[in-house]
């Protein structure tokens, strides 16, 4: 079941779209022609593809798109090992970003990056998600719960762009594993996610309405370097 929310926020397009692109539209659709993606293989050697957005894509991305164009997503798209990227906020190694995003937005790397770390701020390190198994690290001990998709729901915001959080209900588990969890990745249909920011908790609806602090993570094998390098491609 879909269900459309506005959402009335007077922040920018940056928290509009979570955190992740450039403030403005037109400087979006040029960085965003194409998505670099890092991997590591077995031999842990590094490897990069290029992969080409068409205009439908970067709409979406920006969050235009139709509503039958949403659909439905298991976990599984984004199974896998994840690490918080706050710890690298927090030690300096984006701080390459943030110059860039602050010459962009015509702000201070200052302001820039407060604004990031309310966005990434969190005590859960890693995420490791299975098909149905989701395991959270934090302060060093694992807490896991199994989960079950409870719908997705579209967001409406103020400047008329949209967002979609596919949401997932515990069934069972650890108590301090959360009985909710809802996942943005600027993706709307089956899909394996290559990076996503997740809002963690126990009120469905109050998660909702969180727009300041998205947690974001990206694959426990790239390093801050590699990682840097992802940001600043888009």
């Amino acid at each position: 079941m879909k269900t459309q929310l506005i959402i009335g926020t007077t922040v920018s397009l940056a928290i509009l779209l979570t955190g992740c692109s450039d403030t403005t539209e037109d400087k979006a659709a040029v960085k965003k022609e194409q998505k670099i993606e890092h991997h590591k293989d077995k031999q842990v050697h590094s490897h990069k593809h290029e992969h080409h957005l068409t205009d439908s894509d970067k709409k979406i991305y920006e969050g235009y798109f139709e509503d039958d164009a949403v659909k439905d997503r298991r976990l599984t798209d984004w199974e896998g090992d994840w690490q918080s990227v706050y710890p690298f906020l927090k030690d300096g190694s984006l701080d390459k970003v943030f110059e860039h995003k602050a010459e962009d937005q015509n702000k201070s790397k200052k302001e820039v990056k407060e604004y990031y770390n309310k966005g990434y701020e969190t005590d859960v390190a890693h995420i490791k998600i299975g098909e149905k198994d989701i395991i959270f690290t934090k302060q060093n001990k694992k807490h896991r719960a199994k989960y079950e998709y409870d719908g997705k729901e579209i967001l409406t915001y103020e400047k008329g762009n949209r967002g979609v959080r596919y949401i997932f209900k515990k069934v069972y588990g650890d108590n301090e594993a959360p009985n909710y969890v809802q996942f943005s990745d600027h993706i709307i249909a089956p899909e394996r996610a290559l990076h996503f920011h997740i809002y963690m908790g126990d009120d469905r609806k109050a998660l909702l309405k969180e727009l300041e602090n998205w947690p974001t993570y990206y694959p426990d094998d790239l390093s801050a370097r590699e990682i840097q390098e992802e940001m600043l491609a888009h």
